[in-house]
């Protein structure tokens, strides 16, 4: 059975009960008073049959907004909640519901209706007030169950002891940017990498799009995870801070680096600078390529000094001004002298750069052409 069909069997349900229910308090209240309604016999029907049409059609109109829907709209929300949460909201109703039965036994004693209404309204109010409560403390409350509440939470956070490096927070666009694996490597990131859940989460979102680009991306994000758990330089952890309910990512992940006072891995502008605005310190991804890409580019011309001869023939080698070597092809004869040279190419590799060029201006001992 349809969604649709099951609601309209429930305002047909509804609209009946309802109906029902307004003729019999129609008919209690108004059969008293037979005197007043004697000139008008069928006034007494008319009137309760009116009353349980009009309360037909309100039901009718009301009954899935009081039904299906809100009972589909906690199921979306206890299946998207994390088991944590979900455990959390349940003790705190049980909690709220402990003390809703100790406060419902005084006002149960009170006069009219009051003593049926409000026993049940403080009940379900506590349960709420529960419930919010043990969700937005549910860390502290964990911390004091475990019973070692540290004042430093980067400690608490990464369960990594054997290193001792400053935890950093990445975020989702330098894990699909991939170059975060590599620097890891090097060695130049010390402490453990967080992921917080609602990043992986996200990451996951991505990686099942059902655009092609976003999810090869989400996948390739998936991969460079995976790669980093395998690495032994860098520990990978995954934080178990899932964000608060209905912000969005780049809050939340200022708001983790706040708290464990660690720097955000990004490769976001936007996020860049509204941590910044916060105080929270940036690892850039693109400011670290500037700052260590390459000084010259094949094609551009150099005035260097030649200061030696190269291992190979005719090879002359000068040097820029940070120390890069630079050789010079057909370069021994203009040792001790200062030319124009063309890069031909850079080659990178662990131990440095070197740069390859050709002399443009005369060699001092060339034969004029």
């Amino acid at each position: 059975m349809t969604l649709a069909r099951i609601e309209m069997v429930l305002r047909l349900v509804g609209g009946v009960i309802a109906a029902l229910a307004v003729a019999e308090v129609a008919r209690t209240v108004l059969t008293p008073t037979p005197a007043s309604l004697a000139p008008w016999p069928y006034l007494l029907t008319i009137i309760i049959a009116t009353g349980a049409v009009f309360a037909f059609v309100v039901a009718f109109a009301l009954t899935p907004a009081l039904t299906t829907r809100p009972f589909l709209w906690a199921i979306g929300k206890a299946t998207e909640m994390p088991a944590s949460d979900f455990l959390a909201a349940a003790v705190g109703a049980v909690l709220g519901l402990l003390v809703g039965v100790l406060v419902a036994i005084p006002l149960s004693y009170l006069p009219w209706y009051l003593g049926s209404f409000l026993p049940i309204a403080a009940s379900l109010a506590l349960a709420y007030l529960g419930v919010t409560a043990v969700l937005t403390h549910k860390k502290d409350l964990l911390q004091l169950v475990r019973g070692s509440r540290d004042d430093r939470p980067e400690q608490a956070a990464v369960e990594a002891p054997a290193n001792t490096g400053q935890p950093v927070v990445v975020d989702t666009s330098s894990i699909i940017d991939g170059r975060i694996a590599d620097i890891s490597q090097t060695g130049f990131l010390a402490g453990p990498l967080l992921v917080p859940r609602f990043v992986l989460r996200e990451l996951q979102h991505i990686a099942d799009s059902s655009d092609a680009m976003r999810r090869a991306r989400g996948r390739r994000g998936l991969d460079i995870l995976n790669k980093l758990q395998k690495d032994a330089t860098v520990p990978l952890v995954i934080h178990e801070d899932d964000g608060e309910p209905g912000v969005e990512v780049d809050a939340a992940l200022v708001t983790l680096a706040r708290k464990l006072r660690c720097p955000i891995v990004t490769n976001d502008f936007n996020l860049n600078r509204v941590a910044g605005l916060q105080g929270v310190k940036v690892l850039n991804v693109n400011e670290l390529a500037n700052a260590v890409k390459s000084i010259v580019l094949p094609g551009q011309e150099l005035s260097l000094k030649v200061i030696q001869e190269g291992k190979e023939a005719g090879q002359g080698v000068g040097y820029l001004e940070d120390g890069t070597m630079v050789v010079v092809e057909n370069g021994r004869r203009a040792v001790g002298s200062t030319v124009t040279v063309m890069v031909s190419r850079v080659l990178q590799t662990a131990a440095g750069r070197m740069v390859f060029a050709q002399a443009r201006s005369s060699v001092p001992g060339d034969d004029p052409a």
